[in-house]
């Protein structure tokens, strides 16, 4: 992507200024930032989606004696009819599970893929909405059809009702309102408090629209979720060693080795009246294997790397639907919907797994990572060791491979 190319999804902005100037500080209201916007998915297909086990779905219905929230998944049968006014239904992770939404979602890769997290509908009827709160993360809020009244705050007092199945707030003062039409889109900075409500509309057919909004949500790792997740992933790496390809200094390799456990001994301890004291050589055997794993930096950056490619519980890969030669040189890669892959200057991860990489090779996955794709030809100058690495990811359902006519991957 050319980030100082102006695009219509940021109002004329190149994402060089919007991430200046407005990331993580002010919103943004962009009118039409996809002219002529089709909701990826129909309200049947939306419905079917909420319907099924591995998909994560709320429910969220208002009424005069308050807030009602019921997760998923939820049989059309089961949810209420068309014709009751406020009520919302929230799909999580469309892009995970249909292709249009996916590539929607690679509109906004000028951010981080570590912090792009995934792409969430919203259906409802009018006066259907969540209550005002507010997000500890980044969002756009994209009107797919419909229509949405949203009101802003930057109010400082962010506290929340209680004993409701939401998080409200509890004194939301609003400063600013825009009616979102189909095609608008409205960015939100963290902790940014706001409130949508569904409006009736009618589409241009003269029909009753449905109002769906998409989130696109990024991730925001709490310090103290990532000190722990990462202090864990290294007391494992402590007990490694870093192995490179065998022989060479170039190409993929395992990232390390299991050398055995470092077991605690303690030869001069005495006999002591004290049995349920902590020994203090015991607290200083444990401070120093924290501080070792902690001085490695290729550890600690693989650890990361590893945390932030890791996919959800609920995301599992689908076997390929046909062998493949990557030798015969006949078609392209690309990534499947559900991978996460990432790099350093050291690393390629992929879906919580961490590969050495130099040389050309790391440079050809690292395209990988960034196009999500690779070309037969491209593939044609990886060294064997890429080429094992690439048909082990696609047995696993990982990459897909690229049917030339068209360019899009196969389907079990």
């Amino acid at each position: 992507m050319d980030v100082n190319q102006a695009l219509s999804l940021l109002a004329g902005l190149t994402p060089a200024q919007f991430m200046r100037r407005h990331w993580q500080k002010k919103p943004l209201l962009v009118r039409q930032a996809l002219p002529g916007f089709k909701p990826v998915l129909s309200r049947a297909e939306l419905f079917k989606l909420a319907a099924r086990e591995e998909v994560e779905s709320r429910l969220i219905v208002q009424n005069k004696t308050g807030w009602r929230m019921k997760q998923g998944p939820f049989a059309a049968r089961s949810l209420p009819s068309l014709s009751q006014a406020a009520w919302t239904l929230l799909v999580q992770g469309v892009d995970l599970h249909d292709e249009k939404a996916h590539q929607l979602l690679q509109q906004f890769r000028f951010v981080p893929d570590a912090r792009l997290d995934d792409l969430m509908i919203s259906f409802a009827t009018p006066g259907g909405g969540v209550g005002p709160h507010f997000d500890s993360y980044d969002v756009f809020l994209l009107q797919a059809s419909g229509r949405r009244r949203w009101k802003i705050s930057k109010q400082k007092d962010l506290t929340l009702q209680a004993d409701v199945p939401l998080k409200i707030l509890q004194n939301f003062e609003p400063g600013q309102e825009f009616v979102l039409e189909a095609g608008d889109m409205l960015y939100l900075p963290p902790r940014y408090a706001h409130d949508g409500i569904a409006e009736a509309a009618t589409g241009p057919d003269g029909k009753t629209a449905d109002c769906m909004t998409y989130s696109i949500g990024f991730r925001a790792p709490a310090r103290r979720e990532l000190a722990a997740e990462l202090l864990h992933r290294l007391a494992e790496f402590s007990e490694d060693v870093a192995e490179a390809s065998p022989g060479d200094a170039e190409g993929l390799g395992a990232r390390r080795t299991s050398r055995g456990p470092v077991l605690y001994r303690d030869p001069d301890q005495t006999a002591t009246a004290r049995p349920a004291e902590l020994p203090a050589t015991l607290a200083t055997f444990a401070a120093e294997a924290v501080l070792e794993a902690l001085q490695d930096p290729l550890a600690v950056a693989c650890a990361l790397g590893e945390y932030m490619t890791e996919v959800k519980p609920s995301v599992w890969f689908d076997a390929p639907g046909t062998e493949w030669d990557p030798s015969d040189g006949g078609a392209g890669i690309c990534l499947d919907a559900r991978t996460r892959m990432m790099y350093d200057k050291h690393h390629v991860f992929m879906n919580g797994e961490s590969y050495r990489a130099k040389g050309a090779d790391a440079r050809l996955m690292q395209r990988l990572a960034d196009r999500r794709a690779l070309s037969a030809r491209e593939l044609g100058k990886a060294s064997p060791d890429a080429l094992d690495l690439l048909a082990d990811w696609h047995e696993a359902g990982w990459v897909r491979v690229a049917l030339p006519s068209v360019g899009l991957p196969e389907h079990s």
